[in-house]
């Protein structure tokens, strides 16, 4: 009724799958954690927050082996957008740093979280008056 398959499957394993390298599950959360920091690297620097983008780029260097390169150019987006931005990479980075049980990245990551939700916080609370109410 049916003709048997002559030629391999595509789902097949290849013969020679030692041929080329392999990386661990370290490596690629190293990889993936020095993504993050290096996008939260970029955001910060735009923030011009140099003690802060200086700390991000000492771990990137160290998670790749080489210093990371700096973001020279600014765009005009709101710095309530930027904090925000900030605020999600610093998120990524730490749950990928506790994942790899990278403590020093935790910590980093979970510093700038707070220094980004106070920042947005900051902008999106409306004034106290200068005034009291009602008084002349």
């Amino acid at each position: 009724m049916y003709e048997p398959i002559r030629t391999k499957s595509v789902h097949t394993p290849a013969d020679h799958a030692d041929d080329f390298p392999h990386r661990s599950r370290e490596e690629e959360l190293d990889i993936q954690l020095a993504g993050h920091l290096a996008a939260l690297l970029a955001v910060t620097d735009e923030l011009d927050l140099g003690a802060a983008g200086d700390r991000i780029a000492e771990q990137v260097a160290r998670l790749r082996g080489a210093p990371p390169a700096r973001h020279a150019g600014r765009t005009d987006a709101p710095a309530l957008a930027l904090h925000r931005r900030a605020l999600a990479l610093a998120g990524r980075a730490l749950v990928v740093a506790a994942s790899r049980a990278d403590t020093a990245v935790a910590i980093l990551a979970a510093e700038r979280m707070d220094a980004h939700t106070a920042a947005v916080a900051a902008a999106t609370t409306p004034a106290a008056p200068s005034h009291l109410v009602g008084a002349p």
